[in-house]
């Protein structure tokens, strides 16, 4: 085999392979992009459900946010996935407080 037909070979796989990438990575991205959709919907209705909540406790004559459920959350998500739950745990508590 030449040397002209082995680089020949060697540059039709490489660029197979970049297509094959290429197409896994449009795919997943793609799907990210449905998760993300998945995401947003939930932490509205999060935070729909966490009003409802607020509304009642407060009209209970008890406070706006319980402390206590608030240090659960943010232990399971800390629990579930490690310090950067913990953030986004905040994140998503700061965005469902105080909409009522």
């Amino acid at each position: 085999m030449s040397s002209s037909s082995t680089a020949t070979e060697s540059t039709e796989t490489a660029a197979t392979e970049r297509t094959g990438a290429a197409d896994v990575i449009g795919s997943a991205r793609e799907r990210i992009d449905a998760l993300d959709g998945q995401i947003l919907d939930l932490v509205r209705e999060r935070m729909a459900v966490s009003a409802a909540i607020q509304e009642a406790r407060i009209a209970s004559g008890g406070r706006r946010v319980q402390l206590s459920r608030e240090m659960e959350i943010l232990d399971r998500y800390r629990q579930r996935l490690g310090k950067p739950g913990t953030t986004l745990a905040m994140t998503l508590l700061e965005l469902c407080r105080g909409r009522v």
